[in-house]
């Protein structure tokens, strides 16, 4: 038996990790500046993460969700504290299309309607409900089509207005900054006129943070630079650092019942163990605001590069638009210069995720090593190809 041919590999395979770093198979150092889609929040290998890990696997690794979890207690305080969500409650799964799934089903236990709008370029998961939101078709099997669903331009009220006053729409969907559809940020203004518009119709508002929370943006939600509060906010990703944890946050006005909602995995004594970690060092080593320095450090010196046609993003969650696909400059910066960067479904766009926890100094060596990548790129044919 082999793996289900699914995916395009790197000719790379690493063995070790530590801070800002992996090493593969050759001894080969590579400077980490994609974090596994933005999933490798406090650095690989940080201390206080793999001794909790280790002294948990000495207790406790996992039983059902039946019994009392303090771990569990203790990450859902300490989340709520960390993330000034002290009121809403923690449903704990293990994936952010898990948690997307939940936060889908929780919202038409609500108000009882089936309508769904997200916007264009969105990802919000592969599993059923989940990648029926997301806004690319060939990704979605016929199956998964099972309730009616808008795609609706980003950042446009009118349209978002026009459907939701039809007074039918279950919830809506919408990234802190959305992540694969190319480093994107809501206007504060749509953000503030979907909230509202939400509360006057009954519609349930879902905030995606899967990618752009857990500090990522140098504050804990990307959509707290914003003054509203959805209903619903998804997590994932850094969540874990790497361990599959994910999870929903939801508003006190929705009534808890036993079998609402339930699974197998989510919330173990590991995982919690893992997700505790997390918000200990973020809270302890001040990683928001790191995040948010080092994100105004590479963009003030992403400004040098003229070949650069757009910078957006904050913190640690940076896209940068080329003038050219970026598919053969990101295989050149991996193998010539030893850094890993993130595509996106924008064939331009080029997405910089780094652990909260990077340094000034590997900032700096990554902005030297794009610099050199970019330099020999453009003596290339391919280059003047695109440039004409």
């Amino acid at each position: 038996m082999k793996p289900f041919d699914v995916y395009p590999l790197m000719d790379v395979t690493i063995q070790r990790s530590l801070g800002s770093y992996v090493w593969d198979e050759k001894g080969k150092q590579y400077l980490d500046f994609y974090g596994g889609h933005a999933v490798i929040s406090i650095g690989h290998a940080h201390p206080h993460f793999i001794e909790r890990i280790q002294d948990q696997l000495k207790k406790t690794i996992f039983y059902s969700n039946f019994v009392q979890n303090e771990l569990r207690e203790a990450v859902a305080e300490k989340l709520g504290q960390l993330s000034a969500y002290p009121s809403y409650s923690l449903f704990m799964v293990n994936s952010g299309a898990e948690a997307m799934e939940n936060a889908l089903k929780l919202a038409s236990f609500k108000n009882k309607r089936t309508k769904v709008i997200a916007f264009e370029r969105s990802f919000h998961g592969r599993t059923s409900s989940a990648v029926h939101i997301t806004d690319n078709p060939n990704i979605s099997a016929p199956i998964n089509k099972g309730f009616e669903r808008l795609i609706l331009p980003w950042n446009s009220s009118d349209a978002l207005e026009q459907e939701l006053r039809k007074g039918d729409v279950c919830a809506v969907v919408v990234e802190g900054v959305q992540g694969i559809g190319g480093i994107h940020v809501p206007d504060p203004d749509f953000l503030k006129t979907a909230e509202n518009l939400c509360k006057q119709e009954g519609t349930i508002l879902i905030l995606d943070e899967i990618q752009s929370g857990y500090g990522r943006t140098g504050k804990f939600f990307a959509h707290q630079f914003t003054d509203i509060k959805p209903d619903l906010i998804t997590i994932a990703k850094g969540m874990g650092n790497g361990f599959p944890v994910g999870g929903v946050l939801i508003a006190p006005d929705f009534e808890a019942k036993y079998g609402l909602l339930g699974t197998t995995f989510g919330g173990t004594h590991l995982a919690c163990a893992a997700s505790l970690a997390v918000l200990e060092v973020i809270e302890q080593e001040q990683l928001l605001k790191n995040a948010q320095l080092r994100g105004e450090q590479m963009i003030e010196a992403f400004q040098q590069f003229p070949e650069i046609e757009t910078i957006r993003g904050m913190g640690c969650m940076i896209g940068i638009d080329l003038p050219f696909p970026v598919k053969a400059f990101r295989k050149e910066l991996i193998q010539e210069y030893g850094v890993f960067t993130g595509s996106s479904s924008q064939a331009n766009t080029l997405r910089i995720l780094p652990s909260l926890a990077v340094s000034s100094a590997e900032v700096e060596q990554f902005i030297a090593a794009f610099g050199a990548c970019l330099s020999n790129f453009k003596s290339k044919p391919i280059y003047e190809t695109f440039s004409i």
